[in-house]
C-alpha cells in the first residue's frame, strides 16, 4: 500500500497536455491533499503545486534543419536526464500525459525498473499507427482514455484502461449561447455566418488555407451577405492574411486572433481542418465540412496506415459519416463550396436535418462529459493499492 502522500512524476508537453495534467492534479490533490508531483509541466500544473524540473515548452519542436536537429538533441538529453533522476529516486507512479513519442519509451524503461506507469490519452491506434499498440502494452500499466470506445479496444489487446471522459465536454457548454458569441464578435443575430478554421499548425495552414479561401470566394460570390470569420493562432495570423490576400478574399473575411470557441459558437456552419477542432465544433453542435490536405507522399503513407473509413473525430465517434469529409484531391474549392452551401441551404429548406445533427452531437456531448479529475484519480488509486 502506498503512503498517504504518494510521489507522482509526470511529463506533459504542449498546452493541451498541461490542461489535462492540471485536471488530473486536481483529482489527485482531492484524494491526497499532500501529494507531491514533479517532472516536466506547464503553468496550469505549476499553479497546482507541481515542481517543474523542466517547463513543458522545452519539449516543443520548431524550426528547420540545424535548429530542428539541435532541438531534438536537447529533448533527448532531457529525457535521458529525467530517466536517470527518476530511477535514482523512484516515484510511486509515473504519468505520461499525451506526447507518446517522448513518454512511451520513458514509461517502458521506468516500468521495467518496477515503477508503476500510467499513460493519459490513448494514442490513436484505432485510427492509424496500429503498430503503437505493442509499444503501449510494454510501456503502461494503465491507460486513461478520453473516448468511451477505447477501454474495450485496449482490453482486447491485454491493456488495462479506464474511460475518464473528454475535458472539452466540460469546458464547452451543452447549449452554446450563439447570440452572446455573435455580440462579442460584432455579428448580428440574423447574419448568415461561416467559420473557416484552416488548422493551428504552420504546415496545415500551408496546405489547407488556400483551397479553403478559394472556396470562400465562391461562397461569397453566391451569397454576398454572408459573414465569414476566421480565428487565427497568433503566430499564424500574418501567414493566414497573406494567403487570403493572394486568394483575393482578405476584404471578405473577418480574421480574429484566437477566439476559436466564440467563432464556433457564433457560426451557422464551419469549414474546418481535421483535428481536435472538429470535436470542438461537434460539441458546439455546428454543421461542418471536414477537410484535410498534406504533401502527397505524407498522404500516401497515412492512407496505408488508416484503419477505418473516417478521419474526422465526429464521424469516428458517431461511427458513420454524419458530416462530409473532403480530403486531399477531393478537397477542391468547388467541392468545398458546394458542401458548405448544402448545409447553409438546409437551415432554410431542411431544418429537420440540422435538428437531427444537433441531437446527435448533444448525445455525443453527454457521452464525453464525465468527472475527469475524480475518475482519473480513482484509477490511479486502484493502481497503487
Amino acid at each position: 500500500m502506498v503512503a498517504e502522500s504518494p510521489r507522482v512524476a509526470m511529463v506533459a508537453g504542449e498546452t493541451s497536455g498541461d490542461l489535462l495534467a492540471g485536471l488530473l492534479l486536481d483529482g489527485l490533490r482531492a484524494r491526497w491533499p499532500a501529494v507531491a508531483s514533479m517532472g516536466i509541466g506547464g503553468p496550469r500544473m505549476q499553479e497546482r503545486g507541481f515542481q517543474a524540473w523542466w517547463p513543458s515548452e522545452r519539449l516543443a519542436v520548431h524550426g528547420y534543419s540545424v535548429e530542428l536537429v539541435r532541438r531534438l538533441l536537447g529533448i533527448l538529453r532531457i529525457r535521458w536526464q529525467l530517466r536517470a533522476r527518476l530511477l535514482a529516486d523512484k516515484p510511486d507512479v509515473f504519468i505520461g500525459v499525451d506526447a507518446p513519442d517522448f513518454n512511451l519509451g520513458l514509461e517502458a524503461d521506468l516500468r521495467a525498473a518496477g515503477i508503476k506507469t500510467v499513460h493519459f490519452v490513448c494514442p490513436s491506434i484505432w485510427a492509424w499507427r496500429a503498430e503503437r499498440v505493442e509499444k503501449l502494452r510494454a510501456s503502461a500499466d494503465h491507460v486513461l482514455c478520453i473516448f468511451p470506445f477505447e477501454p474495450e479496444l485496449l482490453a482486447r489487446q491485454g491493456i488495462s484502461a479506464t474511460y475518464v471522459g473528454h475535458p472539452l465536454a466540460s469546458v464547452i457548454p451543452r447549449v452554446p449561447d450563439k447570440a452572446a458569441a455573435r455580440a462579442q464578435l460584432g455579428l448580428a443575430v440574423h447574419d448568415e455566418v461561416l467559420a473557416i478554421l484552416p488548422g493551428s499548425r504552420s504546415a496545415e495552414v500551408a496546405y489547407i488555407a488556400k483551397p479553403f479561401f478559394q472556396a470562400a470566394a465562391l461562397i461569397k460570390k453566391a451569397r454576398s451577405a454572408i459573414k465569414i470569420v476566421v480565428p487565427a493562432v497568433p503566430a499564424l495570423r500574418a501567414r493566414i492574411e497573406q494567403i487570403a490576400r493572394e486568394c483575393g478574399v482578405l476584404d471578405a473575411l473577418t480574421i480574429v486572433t484566437g477566439q476559436s470557441h466564440s467563432v464556433l459558437a457564433a457560426c451557422d456552419v464551419t469549414l474546418i481542418a481535421s483535428g481536435t477542432a472538429t470535436l470542438e465544433a461537434a460539441l458546439f453542435k455546428r454543421p461542418m465540412v471536414i477537410s484535410y490536405h498534406m504533401h502527397p507522399i505524407s498522404w500516401r503513407l497515412m492512407r496505408r496506415k488508416q484503419l477505418q473509413p473516417w478521419v474526422g473525430l465526429p464521424n469516428i465517434l458517431c461511427r458513420e459519416f454524419v458530416v462530409p469529409e473532403l480530403l486531399q484531391d477531393a478537397a477542391t474549392p468547388d467541392a468545398l463550396a458546394t458542401a458548405v452551401q448544402d448545409w447553409l441551404d438546409a437551415r432554410l429548406q431542411d431544418p429537420a436535418r440540422i435538428q437531427r445533427l444537433e441531437q446527435r452531437f448533444t448525445a455525443l456531448h453527454d457521452d464525453l462529459q464525465r468527472d475527469t479529475p475524480r475518475l482519473a484519480a480513482h484509477a490511479i488509486q486502484n493502481l497503487l493499492a
